[in-house]
């Protein structure tokens, strides 16, 4: 008989064993919708961070007023305060306490005069950017409140040259506005910068101050006093053909002689009446002819002035003597030391130089700007030195044999209080000038020498 062995079959159990890895099936769409789930949520953290950020933002700018506006007072009492707040709560110092609280009550109250916005408009309006000195120079200053609301009192600040004027500014209401008319003094030839226009909001106490610019500074230009020289004699050329010189030239307007025919001549300066008369043919020789072309040296060293009064008279000359060349459409070249050329191509022009300029001291004397002169302005017909008392005749002599030959030269020293007088130097004339009223008859009596 026969045993057939049968295999016992292998059962496959699903019930996890421990110490296994326990797998979960998921329904189809439920692991999206977690993914989905946890984006959102770290969106929602971006925006919140985001929201935070902006809002300390928002406080910073808001504070920055604040902490900008501490004085070197305010500072010093804002640290005091601080340590004392530290010193009383490590050592439970009671009267240390107390000063904190004090110096703590006193700050806040001190940024309640300096928080809040400024919606002001601000016009600062110079009638006359341009006056001569001694004319009134007037000024309008106009704020008004472009916010709805009511603003508090304030100061407006206004720089003019080294001082500033306050105008206070009252409570405006909404669309309100406040007018200050000022007046600048123009007792002195200068740029005076006027602004810029600031607001400025303190406590009583000068812990904060805050201050916002408004405006942007403007110059005004205080001219210095000249004479009208028209109908005196300036010792200009005034005829049309200019100033005739020894130079002999081929073609100008000034005749000279006839010569000889030379081949490369223009006919058209043949005289015919000569080559009918001799047989030969002439033409016609001329002087050459310089267009009338004032210099003006100005100098601006202090070594040549006895004091201010001299420069002044100086530059007042030295305008009167621009202003007719340009009126008279003849050209003129002011030269000053180190500062170089001055605009001399406009009344407007050469005075706001002129109102610039200032007494130096430089190493650059009378002598130095006349070669540098000789050098640079070749058309020159009339040179004139403006100088003060204390050039000596040696400088005034020095000075003028750097100059061109040809070329007249006359020198006015300015002494405030001297009579009117004139001497010569070797060929060079000089003058003694006592005020700018005795300028016409200064030129004359120079023209007539």
């Amino acid at each position: 008989m026969t045993t057939t062995a049968t295999r016992p079959p292998v059962t496959t159990s699903t019930t996890p064993q421990p110490g296994y890895g326990k797998r979960t099936e998921v329904p189809n769409g439920l692991g999206a919708r977690g993914a989905s789930a946890g984006r959102a949520v770290r969106r929602g953290r971006l925006a919140l961070a985001g929201a935070v950020g902006r809002g300390l933002s928002t406080v910073r700018e808001r504070l920055r007023p604040l902490t900008e506006a501490f004085s070197g007072f305010g500072l010093a009492v804002l640290v005091t305060a601080v340590a004392a707040w530290v010193a009383g709560l490590l050592l439970s110092w009671v009267e240390v306490l107390i000063a904190a609280v004090v110096l703590t009550v006193t700050l806040v109250a001190a940024s309640a005069f300096v928080l809040g916005r400024f919606r002001y408009t601000v016009v600062l309006d110079l009638a006359q950017r341009r006056v001569t000195v001694g004319e009134r120079a007037v000024g309008r200053l106009d704020v008004r409140n472009e916010a709805r609301r009511p603003v508090l009192p304030s100061v407006m600040e206004l720089p003019v040259g080294t001082g500033t004027a306050a105008f206070p500014v009252p409570r405006l209401r909404g669309g309100a506005a406040h007018e200050e008319i000022f007046t600048i003094p123009t007792r002195r030839r200068s740029v005076i910068v006027v602004g810029p226009v600031k607001s400025v909001r303190a406590d009583p106490l000068g812990l904060l101050r805050r201050e916002v610019t408004w405006t942007e500074p403007e110059e005004l230009f205080v001219h210095p006093q000249v004479k009208n020289l028209m109908g005196s004699n300036t010792g200009f050329f005034k005829d049309l053909e200019g100033r005739v010189t020894q130079d002999i030239s081929n073609s100008d307007v000034s005749f000279h002689a006839l010569r000889d025919y030379v081949p490369g001549d223009d006919r058209r300066h043949i005289h015919w009446k000569t080559t009918a008369r001799t047989g030969q043919l002439m033409v016609r020789q001329f002087e050459e002819t310089r267009r009338s072309h004032l210099a003006v040296l100005l100098s601006t060293r202090a070594q040549d002035y006895a004091n201010e009064e001299e420069f002044e008279l100086a530059v007042s000359v030295c305008g009167s003597l621009g202003l007719q060349a340009i009126r008279e459409d003849r050209g003129v070249t002011v030269m000053v030391n180190d500062a170089g050329t001055l605009r001399g191509d406009h009344r407007t022009r050469l005075l706001d130089d002129l109102s610039r300029i200032e007494l130096t001291s430089t190493r650059t004397t009378l002598a130095d700007l006349a070669r540098i002169a000789g050098t640079t302005i070749n058309d020159a017909s009339v040179m004139s030195f403006i100088t003060g008392s204390l050039v000596t005749p040696t400088e005034l002599r020095s000075a003028s044999a750097r100059l061109p030959v040809g070329v007249q030269v006359m020198a006015i020293q300015c002494v405030p209080g001297a009579s009117l007088s004139r001497h010569a130097i070797a060929e060079l004339g000089v003058l003694t000038l006592g005020k700018l009223g005795d300028l016409p008859l200064a030129l004359r009596k120079m023209s007539e020498g």
